[in-house]
């Protein structure tokens, strides 16, 4: 029961180079039933996500592939805008450049209300600009952004329906046909078009029998005795 508790959670990832923000963001997800990753800052959240950049200053450092983290899918990223070396904007922009991830949700926070920062956030692409300290009210806000990926990812997966003799009977499958498409096979169809050229066939001898029947009637009947002049 545990185990399948845990499956139904969120999973979300905060960035923040604020100790104290971190712990206050992580408290309120948690408390909205949410898992939560925490890093401190821009590269290691790419890192995480396996997008870190091969550059000279980490050379060194283990890049983390997708294929490894699968298990820790990402239904939604939370990040401060204001942060040393790579911003929330620039985490931002990197999320929605990648063809794997640019899906997932990300949201902006920031202790600074300037309309020029969030509307250039949200025309990038960020679902959310939060002004700190952040509220519960506010996580409240991010369950419609995660149910999408959720949605998404249950509808990738299609699970293969194995039907036993055990639960045959407590499972029903409904089939959505529509009417203008007609439920028949190629030898079917091929049947059926020779029928409907019999039936026409049939009915072109009957018009036909029809007709010399009406000429029969119509003719005019001469008597085989001839009267004399």
């Amino acid at each position: 029961m545990g185990m399948a508790a845990t499956e139904s959670k969120f999973h979300v990832l905060a960035v923040d180079d604020s100790v104290i923000d971190r712990k206050l963001i992580e408290r309120l997800l948690k408390t909205s039933a949410c898992q939560v990753t925490t890093v401190d800052s821009g590269s290691k959240a790419l890192e995480f996500l396996g997008l870190q950049e091969h550059d000279k200053n980490h050379t060194n450092q283990p890049c983390v592939s997708l294929d490894n983290h699968q298990e820790a899918q990402i239904n939604l990223i939370i990040t401060d805008y204001c942060m040393p070396g790579m911003t929330g904007y620039d985490l931002l922009k990197k999320i929605k450049e990648s063809s794997s991830l640019r899906n997932i949700p990300v949201v902006i926070m920031s202790s600074e209300n300037v309309p020029s920062r969030i509307n250039r956030c949200l025309e990038e692409g960020a679902e959310e600009f939060f002004l700190k300290p952040v509220r519960l009210s506010d996580v409240n806000k991010l369950r419609p952004h995660m149910m999408k990926t959720k949605c998404k990812s249950q509808l990738q997966e299609e699970p293969e329906i194995i039907v036993t003799e055990e639960n045959q009977g407590s499972i029903e499958i409904a089939y959505v046909v529509p009417s203008e498409v007609p439920l028949t096979g190629p030898d079917t169809v091929q049947q059926e078009q020779q029928q409907k050229s019999q039936g026409n066939s049939n009915i072109n001898k009957r018009k036909a029998m029809e007709e010399n029947l009406s000429q029969d009637r119509t003719r005019p009947r001469y008597s085989s005795l001839t009267t004399a002049v």
